[in-house]
């Protein structure tokens, strides 16, 4: 059976729109796949500093990858599809989610680098579903897709696929209107698995 992991990073949780959006395309994602859940808000993760960082640096050093703190970077690494839900905050994404690809971006098991460069190690898909407050389509202030895609470059994620719906909060109607359109994108999108 095929795996989809499903990072979730819905931080405002059952009022969550991008939620929404996430259920939509998780309702239509084939019986071929086992839905692997990962809440990040209930997830103990930290950023790569001080002692958590050089911990890692030593480990690497000695070359033990199978210690339990690279099981995200294992994870990740072995899904065929992985489902990024997140917000759309000041021009990206929460940290809270940065801080989890942080810590799946370890040499040896999501990517390698050698005398001619690097060298992504994931073998999936990655696809990222947002909603966003304002209308930042095409827009340069939009840093999460250019950022989600350079990432599926670095880590080799076979390709890389986005549902964005804009203007939650411009009005009650034109919310709507968004978010039944994104929906119908997303459900579309599973369905292509």
């Amino acid at each position: 059976m095929k795996q989809l992991l499903y990072v979730d990073c819905n931080i405002r949780l059952e009022k969550s729109r991008t939620k929404q959006l996430a259920d939509a395309f998780l309702e239509n994602v084939s019986d071929d796949y086992e839905i692997v859940h990962l809440n990040l808000m209930e997830e103990p993760l930290q950023p790569q500093t001080g002692k958590f960082y050089f911990d890692r640096e030593e480990l690497l050093k000695e070359g033990n990858r199978t210690h339990e703190r690279f099981r995200y970077a294992h994870q990740i690494a072995n899904a065929d599809v992985v489902v990024m839900a997140a917000p759309f905050w000041d021009l990206s994404f929460p940290a809270l989610l940065k801080i989890y690809i942080e810590n799946c971006s370890v040499d040896g098991i999501t990517f390698e680098s050698d005398e001619t460069g690097l060298h992504g190690l994931c073998k999936g898909k990655l696809i990222y579903l947002t909603t966003r407050g304002g209308i930042y389509k095409d827009s340069t202030w939009a840093q999460d897709v250019p950022y989600l895609k350079a990432i599926q470059e670095f880590l080799g994620f076979t390709s890389f696929d986005y549902v964005a719906a804009d203007g939650m909060d411009i009005t009650p109607e034109y919310r709507k209107q968004s978010l039944d359109e994104a929906k119908k994108k997303a459900a579309e999108l599973a369905k292509t698995l």
